[in-house]
């Protein structure tokens, strides 16, 4: 075989990925699929990314529930179900080991990082502030959120209930369960708002006053009073004497 037909060969070869390559950039820019605001399916303990950048979004503040209120209704069974997760790393036995993660018997109410035996991360060991119902609540939802860094590699539960129910569960893992916190006392009624008095429509019937220098006006059913003539002469005023009218002659 000759250069010529080689030629020909390599020809047909490069304008083959030629066309191909023009063809996905067409039908790229011609069924260009934008991404979707919202997943459709929401993966626990994903962190969402920014639509724009594909940084990860602000996590939103989530606001605790009043356990108080919830803890004695939630449903210690459940809590069971969703604590099977925590058996893959954790033992809940009353004297039982550290497997991966420290023994969780007692853990509500318990010192962070200080069960015996088990060797915490060094994020972990930063703070000692006892398990409460609100730190529990915070972390099992995003664990590398609330202590970043730690050796923790459960993605977390996203359900507020399955977290409040898994509390309930963890409460009873104890010779004597920690205490439920008293409810939360109602938000006191806002104070009613003065309203300001509307202005009163009725008609004053006092009389106005007279501007300063103005006649007061008369009465009704009253007829005004003659002027009397001014005879002042020197600047006193003077009145003229009646006189009768005279007889026709």
């Amino acid at each position: 075989m000759d250069s010529w037909e080689w030629n020909k060969i390599m020809g047909a070869v490069l304008g083959t990925c030629l066309f191909v390559l023009v063809v996905k950039l067409a039908s790229e820019s011609i069924f260009e699929v934008p991404p979707p605001a919202k997943p459709g399916y929401v993966v626990e303990g994903v962190q969402e990314t920014a639509s724009s950048g594909g940084a990860p979004a602000a996590p939103v503040e989530e606001a605790l529930p009043d356990f108080g209120t919830v803890l004695p209704t939630a449903s210690v069974s459940d809590g069971q179900q969703v604590a099977v997760r925590c058996q893959q790393c954790h033992n809940l036995d009353k004297g039982g080991p550290n497997n991966i993660g420290p023994n969780l018997w007692g853990i509500v109410g318990r010192a962070r990082a200080t069960h015996p035996g088990f060797d915490y991360s060094s994020a972990m060991m930063t703070s000692h502030e006892p398990w409460t119902y609100e730190n529990l609540f915070r972390y099992l939802k995003s664990p590398a959120t609330m202590v970043p860094g730690t050796k923790m590699s459960f993605a977390g539960l996203r359900s507020a209930q399955d977290r409040i129910n898994l509390l309930a569960y963890l409460r009873t893992l104890a010779d004597s369960p920690a205490p439920i916190p008293p409810p939360s006392p109602a938000k006191a009624a806002a104070p009613a708002t003065t309203t300001a008095a509307a202005p009163s429509t009725a008609k004053s019937t006092a009389a106005p006053t007279p501007a300063d220098g103005a006649a007061a006006p008369a009465a009704a059913g009253t007829k005004p009073a003659a002027a009397a003539p001014n005879t002042s002469t020197g600047g006193a005023t003077t009145t003229p004497a009646t006189q009768p009218p005279a007889k026709p002659h």
